[in-house]
């Protein structure tokens, strides 16, 4: 049995509800295909989340890493491709706002994902869950935790599988902040399970 290491992160901004936590907590200790899944929750810190990423990496020694982020107004699921190193936009949950600032200073400009995320995508569509590839995962928390991930796999564990997966608001947080798309919790589950159980397919 693989592990499979699924982060969510905790609210934040105006968000006094994160949907990716719930998911991460719906599907901590669950058994999909071929993986076991620990769920953690991240920080919304630009100074820290990249430290708790590399800290849940080798304290759980995963086969593969998910992270997963809001994009709260868009209505597919959105698996991302490339994460750059840059750091930029609105102020994080302690008080952080870096502007155009790398991620890590000798880092290279960018990494593509490891995921299987066109196979995610079509098995999402498959499955009758709206989904396509993103290109830009923006340069908030979600792009600084998929970098990380990334560049810790190249240099560390190149085996190892890594990338983000964007999903849109739920229907709570929709209720809340009025006009922006959502699914519900159980179709973002469905979804995210889906996405797991194609991993080791190429």
């Amino acid at each position: 049995m693989r592990k499979l290491l699924l982060t969510g992160f905790e609210p934040f901004l105006d968000y006094t509800v994160n949907p990716t936590m719930k998911i991460v907590e719906a599907l901590d200790e669950k058994i999909i295909g071929n993986y076991q899944v620990v769920g953690k929750i991240m920080p919304v810190d630009f100074n820290s989340s990249g430290e708790f990423l590399l800290k849940f990496i080798k304290e759980e020694n995963p086969d593969a890493v998910i992270s997963l982020g809001l994009a709260a107004g868009r209505y597919k699921i959105t698996p991302e491709r490339i994460a750059l190193n840059v750091k930029d936009g609105d102020v994080d949950n302690q008080g952080n706002k870096p502007v155009d600032e790398p991620i890590r200073q000798e880092g290279e400009a960018a990494y593509m994902s490891t995921l299987p995320v066109r196979k995610m995508v079509d098995h999402l569509l498959t499955n009758g869950l709206p989904a396509e590839i993103s290109n830009t995962a923006g340069a908030y928390l979600c792009n600084n935790v998929m970098y990380e991930g990334l560049h810790y796999a190249k240099h560390n564990n190149p085996t190892l599988k890594t990338g983000f997966i964007h999903i849109p608001a739920s229907h709570e947080l929709a209720i809340q902040h009025g006009r922006i798309p959502s699914w519900s919790h159980e179709d973002l589950v469905k979804g995210i399970q889906i996405c797991i159980e194609v991993l080791d397919e190429a």
